[in-house]
């Protein structure tokens, strides 16, 4: 992974756990579909290299060459059409945050003691 593309997850997962606490989950989610919506291609309902180039700097990575947004793309594309929909989007936003999912996890885990203790 290049630098540049290092430097901005790395910015970005300080953020994110953040914006989880102080928003809460529905709130986060709800921010997660603000920023998917301003990086996709409108008339194609998906994140494409094209959009997120243009829009990347929207959200603070204007500095990642085509290389690192093309990796940022096959990394999160799970169906390999070339681009991002918004449930790729915001799973690869999770990925990119280790303690966000490590938080993810404990809340599942409670859930499902909890669950388990009131069957």
């Amino acid at each position: 992974m290049a630098s540049s593309q290092q430097n901005a997850q790395a910015n970005f997962q300080d953020l994110l756990p953040t914006m989880a606490d102080k928003l809460g989950g529905d709130g986060l989610i709800g921010e997660l579909c603000n920023g998917f919506n301003l990086l996709m291609d409108p008339a194609k309902g998906v994140i494409t290299f094209d959009s997120l180039k243009r829009n990347s700097a929207l959200l603070g990575l204007q500095d990642l060459g085509d290389d690192d947004l093309r990796s940022m793309l096959q990394e999160g594309d799970f169906d390999g059409d070339g681009a991002l929909n918004q449930m790729e989007f915001c799973v690869l936003m999770f990925r990119l945050s280790p303690e966000l999912m490590e938080e993810s996890r404990l809340w599942l885990d409670d859930a499902l003691q909890y669950e388990f203790k009131h069957c």
